[in-house]
């Protein structure tokens, strides 16, 4: 698996393109979002940065799963599956080198906070805001995943999008999620991109994650990843 994984590194640091836009968009959007005002209203900078990095991670992630689905359609799985290589370590593999997009996205967002707005933490918190927001983005990996192996390309940049936006919206990434109805809110703390961004607000706070969080985000993990799983499985049947 490790001489897989290094072979899905190599090919996801050739695409220049996506690693330019994909950091970006994130970071355009929190300069935009934290400097219409000119003030930083309760810390406001800080959340969103956190909040924006999240989104950029989120986006990272599930974006491997367009390449999945276009390595279906050109036969690399069915190249893949005549390998000894188990279909966990398939798709555990993949997400690994996924991972890999996910880190210069969070750490673009947070130099801009640094560099440009002048978020001030002590270096203890951005190390683990760094390592949390990393390792948090894994549910979101094997959604994309999951997603990849059973559905077209179209298909699959059409459904991460409506994802990626859905959760930013409900999840309060985008604004905060006191600003939504009630119900709407209560919906909200348990899904997993909010619960994602809180590993990096507890931090911000000055402690850690609370057991809820971990919990809400180790469910969402184990569902996405047994969805990647079964897709996989199954796309053995459409490719």
């Amino acid at each position: 698996m490790f001489r897989y994984v290094l072979l899905e590194i190599r090919r996801t640091l050739r695409d220049g393109a996506f690693l330019i836009f994909g950091t970006g968009m994130p970071v355009m959007m929190y300069l935009i979002f934290t400097n219409i005002g000119g003030e930083d209203v309760d810390g406001w900078k800080t959340a969103s940065m956190v909040g924006m990095a999240a989104y950029g991670a989120l986006g990272s992630a599930m974006s491997i799963g367009t390449g999945v689905a276009s390595d279906k359609s050109l036969g690399w799985l069915q190249q893949l599956r005549v390998t000894p290589l188990a279909p966990t370590h398939a798709v555990v593999g993949r997400a690994i080198s996924g991972s890999v997009t996910v880190l210069p996205t969070i750490l673009t967002v947070l130099l801009a906070g640094g560099l440009v707005n002048g978020v001030r933490m002590a270096v203890w918190q951005w190390a683990a805001l760094i390592l949390l927001l990393w390792i948090g983005a894994l549910p979101f990996t094997m959604l994309g995943l999951g997603n990849g192996y059973r559905l077209t390309p179209q298909g699959t940049g059409v459904v991460n999008i409506a994802c990626l936006t859905g959760f930013a919206v409900v999840g309060g990434l985008w604004f905060p999620l006191e600003l939504l109805p009630e119900w709407l809110r209560s919906v909200g703390r348990f899904t997993p991109a909010n619960r994602f961004a809180d590993l990096g607000w507890a931090v911000t706070d000055g402690h850690s994650p609370g057991v809820t969080t971990v919990g809400v985000l180790g469910g969402w993990l184990l569902l996405f990843g047994t969805y990647a799983v079964i897709s996989y499985r199954r796309s053995a049947r459409t490719v």
